[in-house]
């Protein structure tokens, strides 16, 4: 680890030593005549790993509650209350009012239409009206969720979102859903973040997002699909290793048949079929399409009661120790280290194990361990918390008018949201996001918004930008939680910039700010 950081270090010097050259500082930022409540390394380290970064109003409520307390009120956030711009922006984009089932029915109707248009102009201009819908659509789910991940209060819950939504991940550009990953987020994963883990999983199996990206709408008797079982196996629940089998794949498979999607007219069933039929919004069990035959599931029998067997499947696998262990290091991963300490995901899994998968005891553990601790400073911080704790401590609370940019930069690093083809999410680990281009792309990054000439103030339909977006970094905040901390190496790169812009851009990709 110390030789990784060295070589970020130097990245992030050599950087520095484009723009600043031999130049000495003219403008030196200095702390404010009021007493500064300089807060201890470990706290301002803490705050910064449970939060998507500093701020005033988190460090301030830190303050006010101490340490046990602020991760109570972050395990039970209740309505978050974000600030009134904030809420407005979010309030008036249209996937904030998702109908999924009457979105992914006109959807379907319009593309029978332009296919049975004959080719030519007309043809391609209404598929490009149709694409360029949802396109926004996704988009604004993107928007609403960088949003949240900068201003709202409840920070640890922004940070589970975007946690779950990258373990139970689906891609945007296949098939139509870009017209449901607003909802995906919005009502598979949001609401069971801190809840019990069987939830979340029903909650993603019951979602057309998830059906649609992993094939289980085409899952019938007679026609196995197994693309979703083996998924829900090994990147869901039980992890490479976990126990299970290629029989089990096959026979987890079945039990999902019928389980799928529907936006047209209910089927027409049998008397004895009718009463096992389930349909809420676009989500459909068609029992007819159902195997009904015994199956055997990790040495388990499940019997044939339509539905039923879907959740007396789902409560077997996330009741294995192996599932305990496989989700507790997956959080540990993300929070802790990337080889987390063996003994802190054993206690994790005994919690999962002892509560029934709650995951907010399990994040409980998780924050108040002494391994936690022993780890702050050290883990280096993938691009989505990058670029939002840039803005968060950047901005310090001000509205941003515009998202584009930090969509832009993520997509730079590799880190889109609903962004990641394959169904694994994007790595947790530093391996994934530590090379030189990514230290030099953050760099850019860190340039652009320590200019204030990012865009982030430009109104997103392109007209003139109404105000300026210029960031005071050398606040009471920096003086208080940051400056007593940098290394003599970062102090010395700052004291050499040749003015606010570049002192801006220095801090911002020093080695302290790729780390947390």
């Amino acid at each position: 680890m110390a030789r990784e950081r060295s070589s970020i270090a130097c990245v992030c010097i050599a950087c520095g030593s484009m723009l600043a050259g031999c130049a000495t500082r003219t403008d030196l930022p200095h702390a404010s005549a009021a007493p500064l409540a300089k807060v201890r390394r470990e706290d301002a380290l803490w705050l910064e790993r449970v939060s998507f970064g500093l701020d005033s109003a988190s460090l301030e409520s830190y303050r006010e509650l101490g340490r046990d307390q602020f991760l109570e009120r972050q395990l039970h956030p209740g309505e978050a209350a974000l600030p009134a711009p904030i809420a407005a922006e979010i309030a008036a984009l249209e996937v904030s009012h998702a109908v999924p089932a009457k979105w992914l029915a006109d959807v379907n109707a319009e593309n029978k239409v332009i296919n049975a248009m004959p080719d030519g102009t007309d043809k391609e201009q209404a598929r490009k009206a149709l694409n360029e819908r949802g396109n926004r659509l996704a988009y604004e789910a993107i928007r609403r969720d960088l949003l949240r991940a900068v201003y709202s209060p409840a920070q640890l819950q922004e940070q589970m979102v975007w946690f779950w939504l990258n373990h139970f991940s689906v891609f945007q550009y296949k098939a139509n859903l870009r017209w449901l990953v607003g909802d995906y987020e919005e009502r598979a994963i949001r609401p069971h973040v801190f809840g019990h883990f069987k939830d979340l999983v029903m909650a993603s199996l019951e979602h057309p997002a998830m059906l649609q990206y992993l094939d289980n709408n085409q899952n019938a008797v007679g026609h196995i699909n197994e693309n979703y079982a083996r998924e829900l196996l090994e990147l869901h629940t039980l992890g490479v290793g976990g126990g299970y089998s290629q029989q089990d794949v096959q026979e987890l498979a079945r039990v999902l048949t019928g389980v799928g999607i529907n936006v047209g007219d209910s089927p027409k069933l049998r008397p004895e079929l009718q009463r096992l039929y389930i349909r809420s919004g676009a989500f459909e069990f068609n029992p007819a399409r159902h195997d009904f035959g015994a199956k055997t599931l990790l040495g388990h029998p499940i019997t044939g009661a339509g539905f039923g067997e879907v959740k007396d499947a789902v409560s077997l696998i996330v009741s294995q120790p192996a599932c305990a262990r496989f989700v507790s290091r997956e959080l540990a991963i993300y929070f802790v280290a990337d080889n987390p300490p063996a003994a802190l995901v054993e206690r994790m899994a005994q919690t999962f194990m002892r509560t029934d998968g709650d995951i907010g005891a399990v994040l409980y553990s998780l924050f108040m361990s002494h391994e936690f601790d022993a780890a702050l400073g050290a883990k280096f911080k993938d691009p989505t918390r990058y670029v939002v704790s840039a803005i968060r401590f950047a901005y310090d609370g001000r509205p941003i008018s515009n998202t584009r940019p930090m969509l832009n930069w993520l997509n730079g690093l590799g880190e889109a949201p609903y962004g990641r083809q394959t169904p694994d999410g994007y790595p947790l680990t530093e391996l994934g996001w530590a090379s030189s281009g990514q230290m030099s792309r953050r760099f850019e990054i860190a340039r652009a918004i320590g200019a204030g000439n990012a865009g982030l103030f430009d109104p997103e339909e392109g007209a003139a930008a109404s105000a300026t977006g210029f960031p005071q970094l050398s606040n009471r905040l920096y003086f208080e939680a940051v400056e007593p901390f940098l290394a003599a190496r970062t102090k010395d790169a700052l004291n050499r910039a040749s003015s606010q812009q570049e002192w801006n851009t220095f801090l911002l990709s020093s080695p302290e700010f790729s780390y947390e």
